[in-house]
């Protein structure tokens, strides 16, 4: 018989894989907060219209990535593939219009079929940010400088640059609009399938076309700055502005769409060229249109999401080391006592292995093999004097503690508390 396998596009995250995971988390969650940012979850699954009504039916998202079944109730339910239209239901079903504007923090597993290859699964995990109810570019300035401040917590800001664009107001998004199909429609011919099928329907989603020919035709396309109207135009203004105090750099980037129709004003990637083909780490914009689009009130909302395999890969990201004290009884009556000794360990706030078997031999290998600080070694001798043998795992310096007093001993080892 084979010996069973991940589901391809999935893996396990083993120990020290979680460790990195949770480092990234860990910093993100800390600038969040920082930041007044709270942390909330969504179920893993919604209502497939929630993610069809925001993503658009012609998306590659919606048309080939989504993993949606029918339920037994005969529901039709979608594996959550981002976090942001679930974030926004969210809103919209618990009433949070009160809470506006609504600072919120996430992270957890989202699903798309896609091609597996290095930092893009099909199961993977994301940190989000979003901020729904402020319509100010001030909360585009703040969302865009937090990622780069998690990016700088984990030494990686260095490695990526920002890149910045404007998609303007629902006026000026119109007028490009115009302009994309008239001039695609004069190359009409030579669009992909998958293009052709957009032009009628949205044809900003044409400008994120892998296809080769479709790339080439895009690049004669008309840019979206020439179609801005002023009040986009001072929108745009205050955000770079912003940028500017906060000394945080950015690139310019023309071409840089979301083709969602909800999107308005900024949109914005943190990229990098040290993961191969899957440059963004973080990406976002500016989503006036969403909560409207899925059946709330018009509510202004801008948000990002940034991948945490691939920011854990960027930053070698390994979580803080922690090494357990190790419990080493020799004999039944020293096995017994330790449970009770490991318990009292625990709850003063330490890290305690504590093996199932094994002679003192045994033990000390296995003291060794996880990395243990220190190993705590007691037998009948030790018990009848209320007292332990500590010994330094690095050193080998092993000195007898009074077993009242093993707490307070091992308060050097900084590494071995939760």
């Amino acid at each position: 018989m084979a010996k069973p396998q991940p589901v391809r596009g999935t893996h396990d995250l083993l120990p020290d894989d979680f460790a990195a995971h949770a480092a990234v988390i860990d910093v993100a969650r800390r600038v969040a907060t920082a930041h007044g940012y709270r942390e909330m979850a969504t179920p893993i699954f919604e209502f497939t219209e929630i993610f069809a009504r925001s993503m658009g039916e012609t998306s590659d998202v919606v048309s080939k990535e989504m993993y949606t079944f029918a339920d037994r109730g005969g529901d039709s339910i979608t594996l959550r593939p981002e976090y942001t239209a679930a974030i926004c239901r969210a809103y919209i079903s618990n009433g949070l219009q009160q809470s506006a504007p609504l600072k919120a923090f996430a992270n957890g597993p989202m699903f798309r079929y896609e091609r597996p290859q290095k930092g893009r699964l099909r199961q993977f995990h994301q940190i989000d940010i979003e901020v729904i109810g402020a319509p100010e570019p001030a909360a585009d300035v703040e969302v865009i400088s937090l990622g780069a401040e998690i990016l700088d917590r984990l030494g990686v800001l260095e490695k990526t640059s920002l890149k910045l664009n404007t998609l303007g107001d629902p006026e000026s998004r119109q007028n490009y609009r115009g302009a994309l199909v008239e001039y695609f429609s004069d190359h009409r011919d030579r669009l992909s399938q998958d293009s052709r099928d957009r032009l009628g329907r949205n044809p900003l989603r044409i400008l994120d076309s892998k296809d080769e020919g479709d790339r080439a035709i895009v690049e004669g396309a008309p840019l979206f700055g020439e179609y801005l109207n002023q009040l986009s135009r001072d929108f745009f203004a205050e955000v770079t502005a912003g940028l500017d105090t906060l000394g945080i750099a950015y690139d310019l980037d023309a071409r840089l769409v979301r083709g969602l129709d909800y999107y308005t004003h900024t949109a914005f990637e943190f990229v990098t060229d040290a993961l191969g083909a899957q440059g963004a780490v973080i990406a976002g914009g500016r989503y006036d249109g969403l909560i409207e689009q899925i059946g709330g009130s018009p509510t202004p909302g801008i948000g990002w999401a940034g991948g945490i395999e691939r920011l854990a890969m960027l930053s070698g990201a390994t979580g803080q080391p922690r090494k357990p004290v190790a419990l080493v009884p020799v004999g039944d009556d020293a096995a017994k006592a330790a449970l009770k000794i490991a318990q009292t360990l625990r709850r003063e706030g330490f890290i305690v292995d504590l093996a199932f078997r094994g002679n003192l031999g045994k033990r000390m290998k296995r003291a060794d093999r996880i990395g243990a600080a220190c190993a705590v070694i007691f037998g009948e001798e030790e018990l009848a004097r209320d007292t332990v043998t500590l010994r330094d795992l690095a050193s080998g310096e092993q000195n007898e503690t009074p077993l009242g007093e093993l707490a307070g001993a091992l308060q050097i080892y900084g590494d071995s508390r939760v």
